[in-house]
């Protein structure tokens, strides 16, 4: 594919296979692999020194990263969410802990209300799909790239998802970025 009408068609409708696909995967399974991905995750976050993870609100079916930040916060980490704050923007990332409170944004993903801002020196970044070249199709909006565009310094970005999410090519533009790793049950790449 060349034409980026068909490139852009092809990326919606690969979307909604591959979030069907996830989201009628039992949950005994998804939490077996979490299991596995969050031993991988564990292993990278303390060997990249990390001491600000910036993760996600699990959304359709995701990985649930938020087991793993709350044994990395009672480890001394801080952690952070992404808040979308205006259409076709950078994100920011505030402070999280089991007790914030939340507010509810797009998509209906919660984040924290207080606007403490933190910059992550590890993002971990969920994808609908990816590639061996470390790309990720997400849900469309591009919010996850435009905001890794932009902080300084970059943080080391991670895609976490399934293997059922690998694709030959997601038919990356230039305007997405490859992430530094991707993790799924299967290891890290």
């Amino acid at each position: 594919m060349q034409d980026w009408k068909e490139i852009n068609a092809w990326r919606k409708a690969e979307r909604v296979t591959l979030i069907e696909r996830r989201m009628r995967v039992p949950l005994a399974q998804r939490r077996s692999w979490s299991t596995v991905i969050e031993e991988h995750l564990d292993r990278l976050i303390r060997e990249r020194a990390a001491r600000t993870i910036g993760f996600y609100w699990p959304f359709k079916a995701e990985f649930d990263p938020r087991p793993l930040i709350r044994r990395l916060l009672d480890d001394g980490r801080h952690a952070a969410l992404p808040v979308v704050l205006a259409p076709r923007t950078p994100m920011e990332f505030r402070r999280w802990t089991p007790d914030a409170e939340m507010d509810v944004g797009v998509y209906d993903i919660p984040f924290p209300k207080a606007r403490d801002i933190l910059l992550p020196d590890l993002v971990l970044a969920p994808p609908v799909g990816f590639d061996a070249a470390r790309y990720r199709l997400g849900y469309g909006g591009g919010y996850f790239d435009r905001t890794l565009a932009v902080l300084q310094p970059r943080p080391f970005a991670i895609g976490v998802g399934f293997e059922l999410g690998r694709l030959t090519t997601v038919y990356p533009q230039p305007h997405d970025l490859a992430m530094d790793a991707i993790v799924t049950e299967a290891g890290v790449f």
